[in-house]
């Protein structure tokens, strides 16, 4: 399909021909070779940061049992809310946030 410009000009598609790889950059065997030796060392920082991560992604996040018995003292109006504890909680929870000022 043609494409007419601005000027109602009909546009020809200029042919392109495809170069093989080998041909830009002339076989360059050096180019290769540094390609293969490239590598890679993690700090031991990062080895830290991954093995915790592994270590946190194995486990179970959320406690199962704990879940089924406060279900079950809801269920049966036993459960009793300490707001005490919840206040001193989100107080701590304030402290660790950062204040903007």
């Amino acid at each position: 399909m043609a494409i007419e410009s601005i000027t109602g000009r009909t546009r020809v598609p200029i042919a392109t021909k495809a170069v093989p790889k080998t041909e830009m950059d002339g076989g360059n065997k050096a180019a290769k070779q540094a390609e293969k030796s490239d590598s890679i060392a993690i700090t031991g920082i990062a080895q830290g940061i991954k093995k915790a991560f592994e270590s946190s992604s194995s486990g179970a996040i959320v406690d199962a049992e704990r879940v089924a018995s406060v279900k079950k003292a809801i269920a049966e109006g036993s459960y009793q809310v300490n707001a005490e504890r919840i206040a001193d909680k989100m107080m701590q929870y304030e402290n660790l946030t950062p204040q903007n000022k």
